[in-house]
């Protein structure tokens, strides 16, 4: 998808630990990235039943209640793997927000926007694609707002 709309990019890889408890942080760890300028990539429900994606920093947790107020809902749930594995297209610890089967309303943390560029998942485990920001609004039509939980 970045390289069909001809959005600069950069594809680094590592080797995938199945034993990681967590995918966010072993990539932070393999790459020896910043978890904050690291992103997730998480699907919602929301209570209408529409998805939408959620893009925050490692270092965080998605506030649900944020992207469901940002997606115009009233309350959003993280969707089922199976169920998001079978809408994006993707492995869980994989999933991109770019190139995924569906078109989901996106919503990216608004801290991006203050960074050079993000780090995010390139579709599989141990594949992470590097951006600026401005590449989720051009590929995805995405949204920056505040989504994130910061840990205190």
């Amino acid at each position: 998808m970045l390289r069909r709309l001809d959005i600069e990019h950069r594809v680094v890889h590592y080797d995938h630990d199945p034993n990681h408890g967590s995918f966010g942080l072993e990539a932070v760890e393999a790459l020896g990235t910043d978890p904050d300028g690291t992103f997730k990539t998480l699907m919602v429900t929301l209570d209408d039943g529409r998805n939408a994606i959620g893009v925050v920093p490692v270092s965080c947790t998605l506030d649900l209640k944020a992207i469901a107020a940002a997606a115009g809902a009233k309350k959003a749930r993280m969707t089922d793997p199976t169920e998001a594995e079978r809408r994006s297209g993707y492995v869980v610890g994989g999933i991109s927000p770019f190139g995924q089967k569906q078109d989901l309303e996106t919503f990216v943390d608004e801290w991006a926007t203050a960074l050079d560029e993000v780090f995010c998942s390139g579709g599989r485990r141990g594949l992470e694609v590097v951006v600026a920001p401005d590449a989720f609004a051009v590929a995805l039509d995405a949204t920056f707002v505040p989504i994130a939980a910061w840990p205190d």
